[in-house]
């Protein structure tokens, strides 16, 4: 639909009532209004999962906490997922993108934490799981040290530390 007209500039323009006027609903969206199914959906939960070089994680400074941050940056889900590896058994069988799968990230106390619904999980006890998606933030190949942390973190089983990750058949790849 379009609209025109002349008009005197001095009146007050009502946006919202041009914005109805002008607005086309289909069919289908009339239906699917009528019948009250939602307009967005957003299923699966997708956790997106941070991809730096160990300690070059992005940190947010205000003037009161300078010092404390600059000693002890905040956890990544990143340097979660270490911190998980290190202490549950079966986070060491997962892969990185695996994790939203069985752990929900909290981000107040910034660690993942096992889920508490879902589907039980044979063998394990206490552990459910979910249909969440784990996404790697992408990498640019031009930023190559990032890049190959990435490819690393997509192939690798429970690593607890960027110097294990680094580890290969015993020898460290950046020697």
């Amino acid at each position: 639909m379009a609209v025109f007209g002349v008009e005197n500039r001095t009146r007050t323009i009502d946006e919202i009532n041009q914005y109805q006027l002008g607005r086309y609903i289909s069919s289908n969206e009339a239906i699917w209004r009528i019948l009250s199914f939602q307009i967005h959906d957003r299923h699966p939960t997708v956790v997106h999962l941070a991809v730096h070089l160990e300690n070059v994680q992005r940190v947010y400074f205000t003037a009161g906490n300078i010092r404390a941050r600059a000693m002890s940056p905040p956890p990544t889900t990143l340097t979660a997922f270490f911190s998980l590896c290190n202490q549950n058994t079966f986070a060491k069988t997962l892969l990185y993108s695996e994790v939203p799968t069985y752990y929900r990230w909290n981000t107040s106390v910034k660690k993942f934490q096992r889920r508490i619904q879902g589907k039980a999980v044979e063998g394990h006890s206490g552990l459910y799981m979910t249909d969440a998606l784990g996404r790697l933030y992408t990498v640019h190949p031009n930023n190559l040290e990032c890049f190959y942390l990435r490819l690393l973190l997509i192939n690798v089983r429970g690593p607890t530390s960027f110097e294990e990750l680094r580890t290969v058949d015993g020898r460290n790849a950046l020697l």
